[in-house]
């Protein structure tokens, strides 16, 4: 009998770990008016949660017409979460990136083509090896247009690979910026194992995919 309880109490845990993001609070966000970020010296910005933001980072800082990427956390309901707390799954928050970029060189839309093109659009409540809802996918709008254009490539992507696509569509709340030694992680710590085995390798196959969208070196 006690390994039962605890079998059901290990569950529940879990269950409520890994689905953080279904709760009243959580609805509130996801019913939310989207909110507008307005241009700034001609640039624009685009949020978006694909599992861990080093990866994600790393990606979008690879693209011609993006200026900057930086890591930190949006999604949810928590103020001022932070990494650890992120890393409890009852945030509401996954980890994401700003990406700070020229709409008159890179579109919203390839920035959409990138996101769906650098993970696995399948694996829900996480990427690769990492997994919680801390690591879901969730992609931002921030007008109508914009959430047309997520819904119309999503559904597009569905009907190629013939399956349900993860990725969650949400109006863009707030983005929090994550602590200073996430930044640039990728590039600052090449030696980091998660980095050799998980991140340049996802990196990488992004780039063959897309290598006309792709910085050129100097």
């Amino acid at each position: 009998m006690k390994n039962i309880f605890t079998f059901i109490f290990v569950t529940l845990l879990f269950s409520c770990q890994n689905n953080a993001q279904v709760n009243s609070k959580q609805q509130a966000v996801i019913d939310a008016k989207p909110i507008e970020v307005a241009l700034e010296n001609g640039k624009a910005k685009a949020y978006f949660a694909s599992g861990c933001f080093w990866c994600v980072e790393a990606i979008y800082e690879s693209i011609k017409g993006v200026d900057e990427v930086i890591s930190g956390y949006s999604g949810g309901y928590t103020k001022s979460p932070t990494y650890e707390s992120s890393n409890t799954g009852r945030t509401g928050h996954a980890e994401a990136v700003e990406v700070i970029y020229d709409p008159k060189i890179v579109s919203f839309a390839t920035l959409v083509d990138v996101y769906f093109g650098s993970q696995n659009p399948t694996q829900v409540n996480g990427q690769g090896p990492d997994k919680g809802s801390q690591y879901r996918s969730i992609i931002f709008y921030q007008n109508d247009e914009q959430k047309q254009i997520i819904l119309k490539k999503k559904e597009a992507l569905a009907k190629q690979l013939n399956t349900k696509i993860a990725a969650e569509v949400y109006p863009f709340q707030k983005f929090w910026v994550a602590e200073d030694y996430h930044q640039n992680y990728e590039r600052l710590h090449p030696e980091n194992p998660y980095i050799q085995n998980v991140s340049i390798p996802r990196l990488n196959r992004f780039k063959a995919k897309f290598p006309e969208l792709l910085k050129s070196k100097h």
